[in-house]
């Protein structure tokens, strides 16, 4: 799916003006409402926009501890895995991957100790061999899709 360089506008508005309507969207940029509602519909149905929502803050939810944790998982039961891993609310997100495990978890933790507590939860499931955590000490560079957008759109160019 091709992004151009007005989808790469429209993109960048509703990154940074989510909570905007699509009129104002389409007055911001000088083109029809129309316009902009069918790139938008097609954006999604393209896989492009693949949500709606409030980014939220972990932290503020009162689990500022986040940690990345790698599990290794006997053969065969990486399916059994991923389904108990989407049982434990402190795991935020978690991906198949290759190297030293199988899969990698996203984890948040009120503290140390939720933390040790939450780990001795995922060592204890079926199917896992064994963990590697690694804590994250600060953010360096916040989860952010905008320069991606614009350097496609750059890219492709007007359609």
């Amino acid at each position: 799916m091709a992004v151009d360089t007005l989808d790469a506008k429209i993109l960048r508005l509703l990154l940074e003006q989510p909570r905007t309507s699509v009129r104002e969207y389409a007055r911001i940029l000088g083109i029809a409402r129309g316009t902009v509602q069918a790139r938008l519909d097609r954006l999604e149905r393209d896989g492009v926009i693949t949500a709606y929502g409030p980014r939220l803050s972990p932290a503020a939810l009162g689990h500022p501890v986040l940690a990345f944790v790698h599990i290794e998982v006997t053969q065969g039961h990486l399916e059994d895995v991923a389904d108990a891993l989407a049982e434990v609310p402190e795991i935020i997100e978690a991906f198949s991957t290759t190297g030293g495990g199988d899969l990698l978890t996203r984890v948040v933790a009120r503290d140390a100790a939720h933390l040790e507590d939450v780990i001795q939860r995922l060592i204890s499931l079926p199917g896992v061999v064994r963990t590697r955590t690694e804590v994250a000490l600060r953010e360096r560079v916040p989860h952010r899709m905008l320069p991606l957008v614009e350097a496609v759109g750059q890219a492709a160019g007007p359609r």
